[in-house]
């Protein structure tokens, strides 16, 4: 998620620089053939490309509202873990007491740090591209590599769980199904020995049951692509108006000039070209880079500042020492 509150152009521009360098030498290219090797066909009006840009705009509205949609439920979602998290550990600490506080700190302990470790592979798994995943070019892509929080592996759980247990996980088709189902296991075992009531079971057995409601909800969005009628007519729109543009503006640019030279006047054709056609590409990606939440890109949910934030919070619960920092922003982006 990027944090700063305006985007620096050196990001604008990681994202923009091929399609304006095309654009310039495509509406050149066009202004050139049109003025000087007086190909005159090339003219068209512009009134048919204004009600194309105006569908084009709506169509792509309705994109973005949607993709955006997407990004705040998995938003939501995470805001729900981070809540269960703690009434989890809340729980854990007021129901786990057998009188010995060694005892209590090392159920206590065991039970919430598989927590952590159910965030941390729940994390890692939303984080797997999919085949249907954005594809951006290689000057994003580096920046992403640079930082290093795209399919990141398993090993995230291992400081949470006991080797035994961490051997099994990788093992898993969905770790973070097991640990949760570990969890029960581990209930079920301290209500036979009576270290809980069948009330205090039922309690933390119904917040396992919300967290692999919410695990589900992440899922849902993960496994299930933006609608690609949506997504692809979106941008196979965008780029035949965008393809269209700078034969209309021969026809808007071709009259007389308001002031100035005439040749002036008709060479404006190019960058106004280019800045309308980087706008409607800009918003069509913007619709883009927001339809999958999970992905560990620049616009998405930051998952591993939400996972550390949960355990500086849980550990503090135990009373350890030595928590871990708050995660920081990357060039500005949380992740």
């Amino acid at each position: 998620m990027y944090v700063k509150r305006n985007i620096g152009w050196g990001l604008i521009l990681r994202f923009a620089w091929r399609n304006v360098i095309f654009f310039t030498f495509y509406a050149a290219l066009i202004f050139y053939a049109y003025h000087y090797l007086w190909l005159d066909f090339l003219d068209i009006p512009f009134q048919p490309l204004s009600v194309i840009g105006i569908a084009v705009a709506f169509y792509i509205g309705f994109k973005n509202s949607q993709s955006y949609d997407r990004f705040w439920e998995g938003r939501k979602i995470w805001g729900g873990i981070v809540n269960y998290s703690r009434t989890w550990a809340l729980q854990v600490q007021s129901f786990v007491r057998t009188g010995n506080p060694e005892t209590d700190h090392t159920l206590q302990q065991q039970l919430i740090y598989r927590h952590l470790a159910w965030i941390n592979a729940l994390r890692v798994q939303l984080r797997q591209p999919k085949t249907w995943s954005l594809k951006v070019n290689s000057t994003v892509e580096r920046l992403h590599q640079k930082h290093g929080e795209r399919n990141t592996s398993c090993h995230e759980a291992l400081g949470f769980v006991s080797e035994e247990e961490y051997t099994d996980l990788k093992q898993r088709v969905n770790p973070a199904t097991h640990l949760i189902k570990n969890q029960g296991k581990a209930l079920v075992a301290l209500k036979e020995k009576d270290i809980i009531d069948g009330f205090q079971e039922d309690q933390l057995q119904s917040v396992l049951e919300e967290c692999y409601n919410l695990q589900g909800m992440c899922e849902r969005i993960k496994n299930t692509p933006f609608p690609r009628q949506y997504g692809y007519f979106s941008r196979v729109f965008t780029w035949i108006f965008v393809l269209l543009l700078p034969f209309g503006l021969l026809n808007v640019f071709g009259g007389e000039p308001i002031s100035g030279s005439k040749a002036w006047y008709e060479f404006l054709m190019i960058p106004f070209s280019v800045l309308i056609s980087w706008i409607f590409i800009t918003m069509e990606s913007v619709g883009d880079n927001s339809e999958d939440p999970f992905d560990g890109r620049i616009n998405d949910v930051p998952m591993t500042a939400l996972c550390r934030t949960i355990e500086i919070d849980l550990r503090d619960m135990l009373n350890e020492d030595n928590l871990p920092e708050p995660l920081q922003p990357q060039d500005h982006i949380l992740y």
